[in-house]
């Protein structure tokens, strides 16, 4: 059968000596991998179609898993983003996350928006830690990880002291932070930045101006959940961490 799909390239693996199997995240079919066949021929008409981040129109066909492609046409190359190592390395741990967290044909466009968005905010110089943050979080939401962010996990009441507790799934008030001493204490703008990208829409995502402690402590509570209670391994992320210790 014949499927025509808007998509972005998310995964581009070689195959064999001339093609190349690449995973496209789709607004129609959500996740669905295709091979495209001479793509890596010097000449090859499919060669820019199906590069990482890119864009676009593709018409395949299938009668398995792995679909054929017949014909593409580029949107956006999104070529600045493979341009520059710190835009290609946060593309790469969306595109990563995409991937590893969502099924197979599992259709989604308000998050096939927001990725497709956050390659734009990328491009504009938007902040690009903070829209990984926001896109994380939608990712954490559609496959129902998302914390508790408004009331403790122990009691369900709220209070101003509240602590982020990764191995409990959220926020602690003051009297339950006993609950967990590894819980991290927020300050009042963390707290609200958190809460903030957990409802925000990328598509509608203006400059924003964090200050870098803010967003150290961003950084430490999503990581610390995400190892506490999603703990998929990233090489997107192990890259990312590199070139902070080094300052790349």
């Amino acid at each position: 059968m014949q499927y025509q799909v808007q998509g972005i390239v998310i995964r581009s693996m070689d195959y064999g000596e001339g093609n190349k199997i690449i995973t496209i995240f789709s607004r129609e079919m959500g996740k669905i991998a295709v091979i495209v066949r001479g793509a890596k021929k010097l000449k090859s008409r499919y060669g820019s179609v199906s590069q990482l981040f890119t864009s676009g129109q593709y018409l395949f066909f299938r009668s398995g898993q792995l679909g054929t492609l017949k014909h593409a046409e580029i949107v956006d190359s999104h070529h600045a983003i493979r341009e520059d190592l710190h835009l290609s390395a946060y593309a790469s741990y969306m595109a990563e996350l995409t991937d590893r967290m969502l099924a197979d044909q599992e259709a989604n466009p308000y998050l096939f928006d927001q990725l497709n968005a956050a390659m734009k905010g990328l491009i504009e110089h938007k902040d690009m830690q903070i829209i990984s943050f926001i896109y994380e979080m939608k990712i954490w939401t559609h496959a129902g990880y998302l914390p508790e962010l408004e009331v403790c996990v122990a009691c369900r009441r709220e209070d101003n002291e509240m602590a982020f507790s990764a191995a409990l799934g959220g926020m602690l008030c003051g009297s339950c932070r006993f609950k967990d001493l590894k819980a991290l204490i927020l300050s009042s703008g963390t707290l609200k930045l958190i809460r903030l990208f957990a409802r925000m829409d990328i598509t509608r995502l203006g400059q924003i101006d964090v200050k870098p402690e803010t967003k150290t402590s961003l950084k430490n509570l999503m990581r610390s959940y995400f190892d506490a209670q999603i703990g998929v391994p990233l090489k997107s992320r192990n890259f990312l961490d590199q070139m902070d210790k080094y300052g790349i």
